[in-house]
């Protein structure tokens, strides 16, 4: 009769067989923990904020300005930063009616002088509280331009001329009212008043058909190095009518004093330097506008500096230190985001 005695595996066997066994625990036990680390990291992590896009406005100015200019380079370099975004540009007369058209909605970002946005709200413009900054940008120069030629030594010389003065909603028309008043003289009475931007005045004078124009911009003003290849001109200093200038008010001191280097037109000053007065510059908002959106066009007017300034030079004066200084108005709150984490 066969013997009954379960077989007796040997030790060799049950050994291995135990091995393999606990491997297998370890493996599936080792799995577990990496896909409940996974899910937890993935539950943890933000989901991507997608990159701002729709349409945006940016009011600049008259075809042959400087802002004209900046904006058309910072569309193309926006175009790179924030492809979703379709800025278009609206030209315009200047400064002032840039306040105007931003803080009516008709615009969402323009440039415009601190001289102009500190007139819209003491005159208690419309929305003029939400108006907020997101950069300062650089400086604008005033310019008094006349043929070489010309008497005009001070803008007290002007009485009885044939100036052009800037259009009716442009920064240059605002500034020159005041130089023109801190020379003694009354636009509407003591000069001839001709009411046309940077891209009609040079022609005007090259046809002597304006005795002397003023004009408010970056140094240098492709329109004035233009006109400088065809005609004979020279800067007439305004550096005498700072003190006068600072006398009008608040707004006022807004302005100081400034010095054009030789270089700035050297055909025009030749190795001489002019003195001047010189403007601010904000690239401004409302606080209707995404903060999302504000903090992706600060940084891309931030970052562009180099490429815009190699052919709109005043933009090479765009610094990451000084562009926080946007008074009168606050920072738009997109803007504070930049600049928290561009600190370094």
């Amino acid at each position: 009769m066969a013997s009954l005695r379960p077989r007796t595996m040997p030790l060799s066997v049950l050994r291995t067989r135990r091995l393999a066994a606990g491997r297998r625990r370890v493996v599936w036990a080792s799995a577990a923990v990496l896909t409940v680390c996974v899910l937890l990291l993935w539950w943890l992590m933000p989901s991507p904020t997608p990159s701002p896009g729709g349409q945006v406005t940016f009011a600049t100015g008259v075809r042959t300005g400087v802002y004209e200019r900046y904006g058309t380079l910072f569309k193309q370099r926006l175009s790179r930063d924030l492809p979703r975004v379709d800025l278009t540009l609206q030209h315009s007369q200047g400064s002032v009616q840039n306040v105007a058209r931003v803080a009516s909605g008709k615009a969402d970002y323009t440039i415009t002088a601190s001289d102009a946005l500190a007139a819209y709200r003491e005159e208690g413009g419309k929305d003029a509280s939400r108006i907020r900054a997101c950069a300062r940008l650089y400086d604008d120069y005033m310019h008094l331009v006349v043929p070489r030629d010309s008497p005009v030594d001070s803008a007290k010389d002007l009485k009885g001329m044939r100036v052009g003065v800037g259009e009716k909603r442009s920064g240059v028309w605002l500034v020159t009212g005041r130089l023109l008043k801190a020379a003694g003289l009354d636009m509407r009475h003591d000069i001839r008043p001709v009411h046309e931007g940077i891209d009609r005045m040079p022609k005007l004078l090259a046809q002597g058909k304006l005795d002397a124009f003023f004009w408010s911009g970056g140094l240098p003003t492709g329109a004035i190095e233009r006109l400088a290849e065809r005609t004979d001109i020279r800067l007439v200093q305004l550096g005498d009518l700072l003190p006068r200038l600072h006398e009008q008010g608040p707004e006022s001191r807004y302005y100081r004093a400034a010095v054009m280097a030789p270089d700035a037109y050297p055909t025009v000053q030749r190795g001489r330097s002019v003195k001047t007065v010189a403007i601010a510059n904000l690239l401004v908002t409302t606080d209707r506008t995404d903060p999302a959106l504000t903090e992706g066009i600060t940084r891309s007017v931030i970052n562009s500096r180099d490429q815009i300034g190699l052919e709109v030079h005043a933009a090479q004066k765009v610094d990451l230190r000084t562009a926080i200084y946007t008074d009168p108005v606050p920072l738009h709150e997109g803007a504070r985001r930049y600049y928290r984490s561009a600190k370094p």
